[in-house]
Order: structure tokens, then C-alpha cells, then sequence
């Protein structure tokens, strides 16, 4: 008697489990922007840091997030026929020292870029996200030995560049701060 308790007991208790928990985990399976929008362009990003190609680093990372994670969204560089638009401005870019070796040198840097995004829906002619002040941050390190030197600075930024995109990308099709 006291087995088949027990029996009955862990039966239950894993049907509690199993039933309660089987809403928690909803993988993303469509895109929460409006159900008309079929096509996005990205047109070029505008640069006010003044910093060679930067804005098509991370135009080229927003499209190419876009067409990975995009859920079936036709991407596109021009706003003609397009049902939304993702207009982007690189604001700055800075990087500086943050660690020091024994003889005073900085060898590791920290890149900061500021951008700011908003992306509108062409036939409401509404915004549907709009941040004017995205700040990404990421790092660098410079080689003690001159013979090993590999510049990192273009590998930051590439990295900070698909940060950014995917952080876009994942507001858009998430649907966290679009705006309803």
C-alpha cells in the first residue's frame, strides 16, 4: 500500500511539474512588426563621426541581422517600395586607454560608438522605434611584442557593429519598444 502511495504520489507530483511549466518557453516563431510590413530598407547610414567607413559597417551589419533573424523580411537599400524604413546616423566614435602596461603604454583600448536609429512605417507613416542615443562599447588590446602586433581596432568595431544590428534586429522582431 505505502508503494503504490508513493507511486501515485511522484505521478502526480510530475504531472504538476510538466503541466505547470509548459507555457515558460515560447521560442520567437514571427516577427511582432506590423503584419503589412513585408519589406525593410536600410538605406546607408549617415556618419557624423567622422571616422572612415563606419557608417557601412554598420549598415551592412543591420542588413545582414535583417536577413539572418528577419523572419522571411525582404531587405533592400532603397526606400521606394519599401514598407518600412530603418534610418540610421553614427553620432561618434571614440576610443581610449582603460589599462596600462609597466612602461606607461595603453594596451587596451575601449571603442565607444553612439548611433541613433529609427525606423518608420512607410504606409501609416508613423515611427515605429526610435532610439537617438544607442551607446555601444567594446575593447581592444595591443600586443607587448611590436613583432606580434595585429591592429584590433577594426575587429572592435566589426564586433560593436553586429552588437548593435543584433540589438535593432531583436527590438524589431521582439517587439520590445515598438511602438504600438
Amino acid at each position: 500500500m505505502a508503494v503504490q502511495f508513493a507511486r501515485v504520489t511522484a505521478l502526480l507530483t510530475m504531472l504538476v511539474c510538466v503541466s505547470g511549466f509548459g507555457e515558460c518557453y515560447k521560442p520567437v516563431t514571427k516577427s511582432q512588426l506590423p503584419s503589412h510590413i513585408k519589406t525593410v530598407a536600410v538605406p546607408a547610414f549617415q556618419n557624423n563621426a567622422l571616422r572612415y567607413k563606419i557608417e557601412h559597417r554598420f549598415t551592412e551589419a543591420v542588413v545582414n541581422e535583417l536577413i539572418r533573424r528577419g523572419h522571411g523580411l525582404k531587405v533592400q537599400s532603397e526606400r521606394e517600395g519599401a514598407d518600412a524604413v530603418i534610418d540610421g546616423v553614427v553620432k561618434s566614435f571614440g576610443f581610449s586607454g582603460v589599462l596600462l602596461d609597466d612602461k606607461g603604454r595603453a594596451r587596451i583600448f575601449e571603442v565607444t560608438v553612439t548611433a541613433a536609429v529609427t525606423v518608420r512605417d512607410q504606409h501609416d507613416n508613423r515611427v515605429l522605434y526610435d532610439n537617438q542615443n544607442f551607446v555601444f562599447r567594446g575593447e581592444f588590446e595591443f600586443a607587448n611584442d611590436p613583432r606580434n602586433f595585429f591592429n584590433e581596432e577594426d575587429p572592435a568595431v566589426m564586433r560593436i557593429a553586429r552588437s548593435f544590428a543584433e540589438s535593432i534586429v531583436s527590438t524589431l522582431v521582439n517587439g520590445f519598444g515598438v511602438k504600438e
